[in-house]
């Protein structure tokens, strides 16, 4: 049963909803399903497992797969590969935080009374 509130179609809108088989993933990125296994091996990407232990992947980490796919294409080995695209989603992730922090600094203050 869905918790009160929750619509099955929610999960259509979910980048971490893990909604594409290893098959389907692999085919959407034109690549083998070595491929994810090896980002998976290089830590770049952790599937999650239905019930039966399949591997099931997200639309976040198929962009990852995606990112990583176009260096390897560019030929960067997969190991570099992997490393670089966590570097760049660390520096975003810094980034986003640092707009937030300063946005937050900018606003002006509640006066207090001495």
């Amino acid at each position: 049963m869905l918790p009160a509130g929750h619509r099955p179609v929610d999960n259509l809108d979910d980048d971490d909803y893990p909604a594409y088989t290893m098959g389907r993933a692999a085919e959407m990125l034109s690549t083998s399903p070595a491929f994810l296994r090896a980002l998976g091996d290089h830590r770049l990407i952790t599937p999650l497992r239905s019930e039966g232990g399949h591997r099931r992947y997200s639309r976040y980490q198929l962009r990852i797969a995606a990112r990583a796919r176009e260096l390897v294409d560019q030929g960067t080995p997969i190991e570099a590969a992997c490393r670089i695209v966590i570097l760049e989603d660390q520096l975003e992730e810094a980034q986003r935080i640092n707009e937030q922090l300063r946005a937050r600094d900018s606003e002006p203050q509640p006066k207090t009374s001495a």
